[in-house]
């Protein structure tokens, strides 16, 4: 579920606004100069193949855009757990302050002036709990993701094509070691403008994960595939 705040307006007559039109991508723009956005996304992830799992991510977002084509947000992020009877999983019941995060947003080029809008985002965050099980943690990561944007149909289709490298670092309550994992990952996105109020879409997300940092051995990959709307 994706709930956004004072965010710009789309219309058929000046374009999509493609900064908070997806769910789980991010598009090529990046805001105009001056302006400022408040933001609140809420994430659930549900249901194991045994027992009970219920996690909730609650993330508020502050966003600015000092100058042309530059974006920073800064969050806070509160996360809920309700575990029981999961193989390999702890039984666990909590909520509380998860993290912060910073999140970076660079447009090298505008789609308005070129053939592909083309935007850089840098975020950074730090985590007190394990996203998967809840665990007391001092997790880092960061996710380097590049957007490359097209209309497909000006004013009225928009796909977009995210390609994405996290390195993340954690370090469980209670264990000597430190985990060290990357995700690669490539997501790509179409969405329409039914009407200048809504737009309706889709999304595809292919990851793959790695032990250490450096991609060194394959230890999973995932496949997501599902619908999208947007209501202004």
């Amino acid at each position: 579920m994706l709930c956004i705040l004072l965010q710009p307006a789309c219309s058929l007559a000046d374009g999509i606004d493609t900064e908070h039109i997806y769910g789980f991508l991010i598009g090529s723009d990046v805001g105009n100069a001056g302006e400022r956005e408040f933001q609140t996304t809420t994430a659930g992830r549900f249901s194991k193949q045994a027992g009970g799992y219920q996690a909730v991510d609650q993330q508020l977002e502050l966003e600015f855009v000092p100058f042309r084509n530059f974006r920073v947000e800064v969050g806070t992020t509160f996360a809920a757990y309700d575990i029981a009877s999961v193989p390999g999983l702890m039984d666990r019941n909590l909520a509380g302050w998860q993290g912060v995060a910073l999140d970076l947003r660079y447009r090298l080029l505008d789609r308005e002036t070129a053939p592909v809008g083309l935007t850089l985002a840098l975020e950074n965050h730090a985590n007190r709990f394990d996203e998967i099980t809840g665990s007391t943690a001092r997790n880092y990561g960061t996710e380097l993701t590049l957007a490359i944007e097209r209309d497909v149909i000006p004013g009225l289709a928009v796909a977009t094509l995210n390609l994405g490298y996290q390195p993340e670092w954690t370090h469980l309550a209670g264990v000597a070691t430190q985990e060290q994992e990357s995700t690669l990952a490539i997501a790509f996105g179409v969405m329409a403008q039914v009407r200048p109020d809504l737009l309706l879409g889709g999304e595809a997300r292919y990851f793959r994960r790695y032990e250490g940092i450096g991609l060194e051995e394959l230890s999973g990959e995932a496949f997501f595939v599902g619908p999208t709307a947007y209501f202004d």
